[in-house]
Order: C-alpha cells, then sequence, then structure tokens
C-alpha cells in the first residue's frame, strides 16, 4: 500500500468579483511510496503550491480524494475532520516554505527545539539538537539567542529550514524552500533531504533550483494550464 495515493484530485476557486469558479487543477492521480521524492513542476500560475496546500489542507480540495497511510490507519486528507488534521501535522505530515513568520521574543534556537518538545523530548536534550540544526544550516553562533523577527530574509530561511527539518516527518512538503537560500545553504538542505530521503521520509516538492536535487528526484508531475480561464489561474 502506497503512502499517499490521490486520485482525481480537483482544486477550484470563487473569484467573488468575478462571480465564477476558477479551475486550478483537475483530477490529479498519482501515488507515493515511503522514500519517494516527486517533483511538482510547470509554469509559474498552474497550481503547484495549491496543490501541496491541498494535501496539508491548507485549502480544502474541491474534489477527489488523497488516502494518506498514516500510523493510525488510512486517512483522506481531502476530508478529513480538522482536529485528525491537526494531529498528522504534529506527528507525520510536515510543511516546508520559504517563508518564517517567527513568533516575538522568541529566539533562533527556542523555535527550532519546540517541534522536538512537542514531540516529547526533554528540553535540554531538544536545545543541542537545534543547536546541531542550526550550524548545519549555517546561521552564525551569535544569533542563535537573537530574535528571528530581526534577522534577514535569508537568515530567517536558515531558521525556517532548521525547525522544519529537526523532526523527521513522514511526508514532507517543500514548497520553493530554496527561493532565498545562497549556495552554500542549499547544499546543507540538500544533505538534508538526502538523509531524510534515506530514512524512508516521502517528499513532494516544488523548487526554485531544481538541478540542486536532481540526484533525489524519483518522478515529476507536471501542472499545466488548464485552457479555459488561463488568465485567471490561481498558484
Amino acid at each position: 500500500m502506497p503512502l499517499l495515493q490521490v486520485e482525481s484530485l480537483t482544486k477550484r476557486f470563487y473569484i467573488d468579483h468575478l462571480q465564477r469558479e476558477i479551475e486550478v487543477f483537475a483530477s490529479l492521480t498519482f501515488t507515493l511510496e515511503s522514500g519517494q521524492f516527486i517533483l511538482i513542476g510547470g509554469p509559474n500560475g498552474v497550481g503547484k503550491s495549491s496543490l501541496l496546500r491541498c494535501l496539508y489542507r491548507t485549502y480544502i480540495p474541491t474534489s477527489g480524494r488523497a488516502l494518506f497511510t498514516s500510523t493510525q490507519g488510512e486517512i483522506d486528507l481531502a476530508h478529513a475532520a480538522d482536529v485528525d488534521i491537526a494531529l498528522l501535522r504534529r506527528e507525520e505530515l510536515g510543511f516546508v516554505t520559504q517563508f518564517l513568520r517567527p513568533r516575538p521574543r522568541v529566539s533562533a534556537l527556542e523555535l527550532v527545539a519546540e517541534p522536538l518538545v512537542d514531540g516529547g523530548m526533554m528540553w535540554d536534550e531538544a536545545i543541542e539538537q537545534a543547536k546541531g540544526m542550526l550550524s548545519s544550516f549555517g546561521l552564525k553562533h551569535e544569533l542563535w539567542s537573537a530574535y528571528p523577527t530581526t534577522f534577514s530574509g535569508g537568515e530567517q530561511q536558515k531558521v525556517n529550514l532548521a525547525r522544519a527539518l529537526i523532526a523527521p516527518r513522514r511526508l514532507l512538503l517543500l514548497d520553493e524552500p530554496t527561493a532565498s537560500l545562497d549556495a552554500n545553504t542549499r547544499q546543507s538542505l540538500q544533505t538534508r533531504l538526502a538523509e531524510l530521503k534515506m530514512q524512508g521520509v516521502a517528499m513532494i516538492g516544488v523548487f526554485h533550483h531544481p538541478e540542486d536535487i536532481h540526484h533525489l528526484i524519483d518522478d515529476e508531475i507536471r501542472l499545466t494550464v488548464p485552457q479555459k480561464d488561463i488568465e485567471h489561474v490561481v498558484d
């Protein structure tokens, strides 16, 4: 049984001022196995990010199914209750974006350690692992106790990646995580993703620099712009 089986997944947005529905993608079907990496490709505006958000349930799909084989049994991500989605996000689903929205007056070290503590790890151990993760992504030691709200975009993204990837999930959704990274940090991300893949983590990603992770890709899904409403497709 695959880890994720997507069947006829469709997403349409209702645009209020146009009083019409706009189709983003339709009847999308694919499967994903543990340890497999699928790249989502296609031109701007075809719904690549929207697909990831549907699977993470930031967006609710219009129709179709996304059957996820969780540790508690099979669950349809497209129709599951919010409480079940929240539990999966804490334990099995991860979402990595190019943006960090840090809470005020919380240090980089604390932000990165939190997912481990939420998973039951003792604080001191979580802090030590957080130090290692921040170091691996090249965040300067003197910034670890500082507030990421004061960081540059590139430095915030290092914290964002460390936080998102410190506690492995069974399925990782990656939405342009390298967009604001320098070459060294992209290499660190590549190394971490390779480690997770070897551990059996499945990944679906949209990448600004797909050449960075070409050796990790097992399959690619190319989304295309629907022939109708091309000028109004939402990404």
